[in-house]
């Protein structure tokens, strides 16, 4: 269905379309299939948030729900409405609307409201939810930089709408209807942030008050300072509807008024509510899909919402941006801006998924780190952020730029991606000059790991992160490898000479006796004893990142070819895989998991809720068994996702667990993003049309696909037969097709040369 055919239908049809057993499958748009409460339960650690947004919009709109409720999907009451953005990762909720009925209470605890879910109706454009101890339903809407609400009363009573601040803010009413302030509060990274407001209601307001704590005074039209608000109250008809705008803005309340006149100048609630599912319905039908179950489909369209709500918001207001690498105010130049996450899971699939499905934006989020890096000194979110380990925005920037995405700034994006190599330490969640570990790493090509039962020395290490030896080295091996591509396409032979030559450190730590990449002290002896499933402290940080060493044996993405022969041949390789997703905990599951919180989805030694695991199940294709990889991916799609709240394994981390789900599902998977290739797996869908703009779409089909049929008897592209498992970006970039048939037994023989391996650094 064409995307204007999507955003005029009628709207109450289409939610009945969608909520209907029975309805012609092929009725539904794909914005319809969405089911935002998809992974609002975690399994171990952080749930999602069921949030309306729209794509790379500013504002996220989901209920605050009971304080200490992570599983979002389980609390009980809503203690208000987002003034700017929903709660994440279960930190302090920021500044909110409430809306009560009867005598006023600012106890957060006396107005908060039961609320059941067979009640409310979830979209990514649109939400409606009954606040069931006042019978108020809330209905709610966005534009990208405004929060739009429509509170319907069900009889004739008082209305009390507060409007409070959980941190330091300013909130005062004004004479036309009008709320508008700050909140100051500490973001993700520790540093302050302060977010501007301006709230218009459709009608008049009356009865003002200022409350601070438990002290409520009557007649005050501020408040300042920590925890409290203002509030106002009203007589209300039976089944009479107020709307509520908010305008949001990183840079002044002149300009979150501004926002709000320029998004949402009329008071037309389903105005508002239709544009935003239109803009839903042109990103979501970039992805076309035939066959499959609708639950799969259900998961495919969620995972793409996940995609676009998480991605890279982008921060511009209409014209101008406010940076925190310079806390300036910036004229932009006619190209977005967007606030860029630490990059740390999201450069493995989400990134490159982004640039397939929004080729348009590309040189615009290359040009955000372009000004990262000319307005704070690092290629980093800015010169104080703190990530985890390595710094893959090279991996991002490298991929988008092989792919032929180059109108920004190459030679200075380069020098940032240099001196982040050079220049800054390697310990987790640090930025800042290099210490003496990285010396360590420097002189002899291995991040060193704390000698056993040895107290920390350097001050520069976190107490909790731990240095993570053996990931940092692995990790940064990958980074020096895109600066050596990067230096290599740019001509700059001495600099690409030295990074490959550090790309190869990672056969520094793997430790031939023990068949594993292992720790090492700065005298360059193993760490022993050591045992590479439990070995390494709470999530493994003393040598690992949030797994263990089963996880980070196979993190060589440039080189899949050279830990192929460090394992000494492909059959070792596929023996060693195989072994992976069998091998159990030597302990009690729980205890286990109590050590790696964030190695859940496991299937074996394999744990599928984080990132570091993500391309194992395709490296059966480097070693000439495709045919296993097409079969574990198909296993871990349909045991660790599913249409529920609990249907995500792990943290989604803004949509990178559902970002392998859209890539396997359709079919492919970029191993080593910076290399422009991708390994072909086993797609669900029949038929999968994807549009790469300007009229170019590449199609996946899959003739005779189900879920037994999940084995490729043969393959062909663009129509030529394709005896390999992997193709080129440039395959497809052009549009055309990839042909696969499908089977119930493997083809052992289809991509098991090793002329058909997928290239890597010691097999180009």
């Amino acid at each position: 269905m064409p995307a204007m055919q999507c955003a005029t239908i009628a709207f109450l049809p289409w939610l009945l379309a969608a909520a209907l057993p029975g309805r012609a499958d092929e009725a539904r748009a794909p914005v319809d299939y969405v089911n935002p409460n998809i992974g609002t339960i975690g399994h171990l650690l952080a749930a999602t948030s069921p949030d309306v947004q729209l794509p790379y919009g500013v504002v996220r709109l989901a209920p605050h729900t009971t304080p200490g409720i992570r599983d979002k999907y389980l609390a009980d009451k809503i203690y208000g409405f987002p003034l700017i953005e929903s709660s994440a990762r279960g930190r302090p909720y920021h500044a909110f609307l409430m809306v009560t009925t009867g005598q006023l209470d600012v106890d957060s605890e006396g107005n908060a409201s039961e609320f059941d879910h067979d009640f409310e109706l979830v979209t990514p454009y649109y939400a409606s939810i009954l606040l069931e101890d006042y019978n108020i339903e809330v209905q709610y809407t966005v534009t990208p930089h405004v929060a739009y609400y429509r509170m319907t009363f069900p009889a004739s009573t008082t209305a009390n709408f507060l409007i409070g601040m959980e941190q330091d803010g300013r909130v005062e009413i004004g004479s036309d209807n009008t709320m508008r302030g700050y909140e100051r509060f500490v973001g993700r990274d520790q540093e302050p942030v302060t977010k501007y407001f301006w709230a218009e209601f459709s009608k008049p307001l009356a009865e003002f008050g200022a409350w601070r704590g438990a002290t409520v005074v009557a007649g005050p039209t501020l408040h300042a300072g920590g925890k409290g608000g203002i509030f106002a109250r009203r007589q209300v008809a039976a089944n009479e509807a107020i709307d509520v705008k908010i305008g949001m803005s990183f840079i002044s309340i002149d300009q979150a008024h501004e926002n709000l006149q320029l998004e949402a100048p009329a008071w037309d609630f389903a105005a508002v509510r239709d544009k935003a599912r239109a803009a839903w319905c042109s990103v979501l039908e970039k992805v076309r899909l035939q066959g499959g179950t609708p639950d799969q489909r259900t998961i495919f369209y969620t995972g793409l919402y996940r995609l676009f709500t998480g991605i890279a918001t982008n921060l511009s207001e209409h014209g101008r941006y406010y940076s925190r690498y310079d806390n300036q105010v910036h004229t932009t130049d006619g190209s977005d801006f967007y606030g860029l996450h630490g990059n740390w899971g999201a450069y493995q699939s989400l990134f490159p998924l982004w640039l397939l499905l929004a080729p348009e934006r590309q040189n615009n989020m290359l040009k955000t780190y372009q000004r990262m890096y000319c307005q704070s000194g690092w290629l980093a979110a800015d010169g104080r952020w703190r990530g985890m380990i390595g710094r893959h925005a090279a991996a991002t920037i490298l991929d988008a730029y092989m792919k032929g995405f180059r109108a920004f700034a190459v030679e200075t994006v380069y020098e940032g991606m240099k001196k982040n190599a050079l220049e800054a330490t390697m310990i987790p969640w640090r930025n800042g000059p290099i210490t003496e570990l990285d010396q360590v790493y420097l002189a002899k090509g291995f991040f060193p790991a704390l000698p056993l039962g040895a107290p920390e020395w350097v001050p520069e290490v976190d107490a909790f992160e731990r240095r993570q030896a053996v990931s940092v080295t692995l990790e940064h091996c990958y980074d020096d490898w895109c600066v050596a591509q990067m230096a290599k396409a740019l001509g700059k032979q001495d600099d690409h000479e030295h990074f490959m030559r550090r790309a190869r450190n990672y056969t520094n730590v793997y430790n031939p006796q023990t068949g594993f990449m292992a720790p090492r002290t700065a005298d360059g002896k193993w760490v022993e004893p050591f045992d590479p499933k439990l070995s390494g402290g709470l999530g493994g940080r003393d040598y690992f990142t949030e797994n263990n060493g089963w996880t980070y044996l196979w993190y060589v993405p440039h080189d899949v070819g050279g830990l192929i022969e460090l394992m000494r041949g492909r059959d070792e390789f596929v023996r060693r895989l195989n072994t992976l997703f069998v091998e159990q905990y030597t302990v009690p599951k729980f205890q286990f998991l109590g050590q790696f919180p964030d190695a859940t989805g496991l299937i074996g030694q394999y744990a599928h809720g984080n990132e570091p695991s993500f391309r194992i199940p395709y490296l059966y294709n480097y070693a000439g068994a495709p045919w296993r990889t097409q079969r574990r991916v198909r296993d871990i799609m349909q045991i660790w996702y599913h249409n529920s709240p609990l249907g995500i394994c792990g943290d989604e981390d803004a949509g990178e667990l559902s970002s392998w789900y859209l890539f396997s599902a359709m079919g492919f998977y970029p191993v080593c993003p910076g290399s422009p290739h991708y390994d072909i797996g086993s797609p669900l869908f029949r038929h999968v049309s994807i549009d790469l703009g300007r009229g170019r779409t590449f199609v996946i089909e899959a003739k005779n696909v189900s879920a037994k049929n999940k084995y490729i008897q043969s393959a062909k592209l663009n129509g030529v037969v394709l005896p390999r498992p992997w193709f080129w970006h440039d395959d497809l970039r052009d549009g055309g097709g990839l042909v696969l048939e499908m089977g119930p037994r493997p083809n052992r023989n289809w991509g098991s040369l090793p002329a058909d391996a997928p290239p890597s650094m010691s097999r180009p």
